[in-house]
């Protein structure tokens, strides 16, 4: 039987955690669409296991849409909603809390059997125990986020709205990561600090962005303002200062503009990190990842605007979220290709020369 540390590398171990990020891409999708389509509460209750059968019968039906009835958003928002129509909804939340169970199963038994068969590299067990933790954690936020929605308000608070989604994206770029380092193997050789630095500030401030941008779907910012680049004719629309610190969470219009500045941010340095990487011409790869991220961030921000504009038709709005998560794919690998490289930086003259 083999031993924990024999190989440091699993292609089969890899294809799970690839599988996996795949399944949790199409959750933030569906999660984006459950937002958009206002279904996230229409489901009143958290039965992690009970909650995975739906409604049979029509007694069934009548006494979701009976708790559905009794909470703000039906009085506030969708007073004299048809059963019919409450089942539109009831289906999006449904959808989405049970691709979140089948992601538990997906990660958890594949999990447990590579374990039994000492599969898993030594170095990733742990990594991959704390995946499955953050997993569990992310029903739990799940919740959390839902239960805000269903006493004083008609939607979620924004910020536990964000804190959701980031958990999503930082599960998705641990098994991004994690996957990569079980295809390839343990670490060889590591970059310049300076490229490597660069590349993870490049990733964080993609990662915030992705969070401010939850902030704005939480506070359904993107549906004020929709002109562009000013807001109502203004660099800044006015901002319910008397909120204090809340206004950087829930005013419409602050969310929004920081948002838009963050991108502009994003643009400029991403746009600068892939020039650097052209002038430096550098080898195995690494360029591309540049290059790929660069070309990720116009594409997102040009789809940002078009969206906005539009006023966030549903497959603007969805397809804007799955943008940002495929820009966060990019940049995690492109931090991971810089740290895992010797780079063989070449100048324009006949010389190279390995940093």
């Amino acid at each position: 039987m083999k031993r924990f540390g024999v190989s440091d590398r699993s292609p089969a171990v890899a294809i799970w955690l690839f599988v996996v990020a795949i399944l949790v891409f199409a959750m933030v999708v569906v999660g984006g669409a459950t937002r958009l389509t206002g279904s996230g509460l229409s489901i009143t209750e958290w039965k992690p296991l009970m909650g995975a059968v739906p409604p049979l019968n029509a007694a069934d039906w009548s006494e979701a849409f009976a708790k559905y009835r009794a909470i703000p958003q039906y009085t506030e928002v969708n007073a004299g909603m048809t059963l019919e129509a409450f089942k539109t909804i009831f289906w999006w939340e449904w959808a989405h809390r049970q691709l979140g169970r089948f992601i538990g199963v997906a990660f958890a038994l594949p999990f447990l059997v590579f374990l039994a068969l000492r599969e898993i590299p030594r170095r990733l067990v742990a990594r991959c125990v704390v995946l499955l933790g953050l997993g569990g954690l992310q029903g739990l936020i799940g919740w959390w986020m839902v239960s805000s929605g269903l006493s004083e308000r008609v939607d979620v608070a924004p910020e536990r709205l964000t804190t959701h989604l980031g958990l999503a994206f930082l599960i998705f770029m641990g098994l991004i990561w994690t996957g990569l380092e079980a295809w390839n193997g343990e670490e060889r050789s590591r970059s310049p600090a300076g490229w490597s630095r660069g590349a993870a500030i490049l990733l964080g401030a993609v990662f915030f962005q992705c969070l401010l941008g939850g902030l704005v779907a939480g506070a359904k910012a993107g549906f004020v303002y929709t002109d562009w680049p000013l807001m109502n004719g203004a660099v800044l629309a006015p901002v319910e200062w008397s909120m204090g610190g809340l206004a950087f969470l829930h005013d419409r219009a602050l969310v929004q503009f920081n948002h838009r500045i963050m991108a502009y941010v994003l643009l400029i340095g991403g746009t600068v990190y892939a020039l650097q990487a052209w002038r430096w011409r550098l080898a195995q790869g690494l360029g591309a990842g540049a290059y790929t991220v660069a070309a990720a961030l116009w594409l997102q921000s040009v789809l940002g605007v078009v969206t906005l504009i539009n006023v966030v038709p549903l497959w603007m709005g969805v397809l804007h979220q799955a943008g940002a998560a495929l820009l966060l794919l990019a940049a995690t690998v492109n931090l991971w290709l810089v740290r895992r490289s010797q780079l063989r930086l070449f100048t324009s003259g006949p010389r190279s020369r390995v940093l």
